[in-house]
Parts: structure tokens; sequence; C-alpha cells
């Protein structure tokens, strides 16, 4: 069940993210060259949020969108965004969150009531990672470290600017786009990237 925190954020947040596209959170990245990673996407490890392991090599011909989350945010409304794209596309893009409290705290809750959160005010469908770290430093996951250095992915060093932040990898496995959370998952040129 929703805080009147969580309800009050998800009814705001229309306007939290229109207000913070004209800053750093709405960033967009292209991998304009089209560098390949000296790294494999697909030998990359992460844990879903009930234990299993992910296996990205599932997803060799697939584009997957890989964000970080949070329950008390701004921009937690996007889950319902990110679940309309996943109904959408879910045979062409696959969505991993990867719930992350690295933002002022917005994400204190466990992995189980995480996923029921998701679950019960978004009906999130899509997978939900373990909570971990996704910003630079000694406990960032491995699938981060990935995500956000350049000897790695080809072409990126770019960390999460907040919660909601937004990696594509195509089909190939290479890392094409990075999106602030202020892009909206709906907006046209989002779905560009993912389509």
């Amino acid at each position: 069940m929703a805080t009147f925190k969580q309800k009050a954020l998800r009814f705001l947040y229309p306007f939290t993210r229109i207000a913070a596209k004209i800053g750093k959170n709405g960033t967009v990245l292209n991998n304009e060259s089209k560098t390949a990673p000296t790294v494999p996407f697909y030998e990359q490890k992460a844990t879903l949020n009930n234990g299993k392991p992910i296996d990205f090599s599932a997803y060799s011909g697939k584009k997957v969108l890989i964000v970080n989350t949070a329950s008390n945010c701004g921009y937690t409304g996007q889950y319902a965004e990110l679940q309309k794209l996943h109904e959408k596309l879910g045979d062409k893009l696959a969505i991993i969150a990867f719930p992350a409290n690295d933002f002022m705290e917005q994400e204190k809750s466990n992995d189980n009531e995480i996923s029921q959160f998701c679950k019960v005010n978004y009906g999130v469908s899509f997978p939900i990672a373990k909570k971990g770290v996704v910003i630079k430093n000694e406990e960032q996951q491995p699938l981060y470290k990935w995500l956000t250095d350049s000897k790695a992915n080809g072409w990126n060093n770019h960390q999460p600017d907040w919660n909601f932040s937004k990696y594509v990898i195509d089909e190939k496995g290479n890392l094409t786009n990075y999106f602030g959370p202020s892009i909206s998952p709906l907006d046209d040129e989002f779905l560009e990237a993912v389509e």
C-alpha cells in the first residue's frame, strides 16, 4: 500500500518531470560513433530480488532497458510508464529495474517490500533486481560498473544523475543511450531509441 508521501509524489510526478527537464536530470547521451563494448554486456552479472541470477545472454537479439528505481522519489510515477512500455514492447524490449537507495535515501525498503509496492501500486510485471548501489563507489553493482566505465562499455562514463536514469542496450549488446530521469519512457525521443 502506498503511503501519503508516495501518493503525493505520484500526483506531482508530471510537474517534477517538466520542471527538472532543463537541468542535469534531462541529460541525453548517445553512442553516436556506434562504439562496441570491449567487455561483452552478455557476460555481466546481476541478481533478481527473489535471489535468482539474471542471465543477460537470454536477452540477445532484444533491446534491454536498465533503470535504477526508488519508491519515494518524485519520479516514482515512471513505474506506471515503464509498465505501459513493457506491455507495448515486451517482445522487443526487456526492462529490468534496479532499486537503489543512493539518492537522498529514497529507497529504504527491503527487496520484498519493493516488489510488493511495485505490484500493488503500479502493476509492475517486468523483472526487479536485488536492491544495490548504482553510483560509482566500491560497492557499485557489477552491471553499473560496466554501464559507467567507457573501458568496458566502449564510450560512456556517465553514472545515474538520480533515480529513474535509463540505459539502453541494443540487440547486439551495445550500450546505445543514456537518458536522465526527467526523460519519460513514453517521450518520443526515448521511444525512438527503444522501438
